[in-house]
């Protein structure tokens, strides 16, 4: 069974820095495009970044210039580096994996972050 585990989230000051981690098992880590997702309650979940299997990359306008996604294929994990971090990035976020040629799509349990003073 594909499993998806986030780490990383926490309780972090205005301007401060957290690094999230995602880590797949049984998957075939290296094919699948992997993005991170944040949902606020009663919100829909939203895109926050996401890095294709080349390694393209894409943000949500909210958090360019202050989030970077990567991943470590030979570690079958994705990261995403966020600085700067506003009260407004209190959210939980999640993990997902998806390869198009298949239709497999995977999701993590989430991580909550918390920006607040």
């Amino acid at each position: 069974q594909v499993q998806l585990v986030e780490s990383g989230g926490g309780l972090v000051q205005p301007g401060g820095s957290l690094r999230l981690s995602c880590v797949g098992s049984r998957i075939i880590f290296r094919v699948y495009a992997m993005k991170w997702y944040r949902q606020a309650p009663g919100m829909q979940r939203e895109l926050v970044a996401g890095i294709t299997s080349g390694g393209n990359t894409t943000y949500a306008d909210t958090v360019q210039g202050r989030f970077n996604i990567s991943r470590d294929t030979a570690k079958s994990t994705v990261y995403l580096q966020m600085n700067n971090l506003k009260p407004e990035d209190t959210e939980v976020y999640y993990c997902n994996a998806q390869w198009t040629v298949t239709g497999d799509d995977y999701w993590g349990k989430g991580t909550q972050v918390t920006v607040s003073s």
